[in-house]
């Protein structure tokens, strides 16, 4: 069974840190990209950042960049987002999903196959 549990989500001052995590189980990371995505209630679904498989290279969205850090342990099949300066806006579910390719890695949805349940992030004072 393929299957991703996301955690660590909470509620975070704006300025504050969390940092999320997506374990995945039925198979390994070494053959998956992993995508985080995030959506807030009425909006659409908005890609946050990513992380290949093949030689952990990384995206990030204009929106998050320079304050999320995307990063993997292979031997723990884990994938963490560190998510530093928090604004109000970055409110949402937060999601991973799994896709198998072997390139450089994109947050556009459809590529993703597989996606865990979700994780509240809320960024209020």
């Amino acid at each position: 069974q393929l299957q991703l549990v996301e955690s660590g989500g909470g509620l975070v001052q704006p300025g504050g840190s969390l940092r999320l995590s997506c374990a995945v189980s039925g198979f390994t990371l070494d053959y998956y990209a992993i995508g985080w995505f995030r959506q807030a209630p009425g909006k659409e679904r908005e890609g946050v950042s990513c992380i290949s498989s093949s030689d952990g290279s990384t995206y990030y969205a204009d929106s998050v960049k320079g304050r999320f850090t995307i990063s993997r342990d292979n031997a723990k099949n884990t994938v963490i987002l560190q998510m530093n300066s928090l604004k109000p806006e970055d409110t949402a579910v937060y999601y991973c999903a799994a896709d198998r390719a072997f390139g450089p890695c994109t947050v556009v949805a459809g590529p993703y196959d597989y996606w865990g349940q979700g994780t509240q992030v809320t960024v209020s004072s």
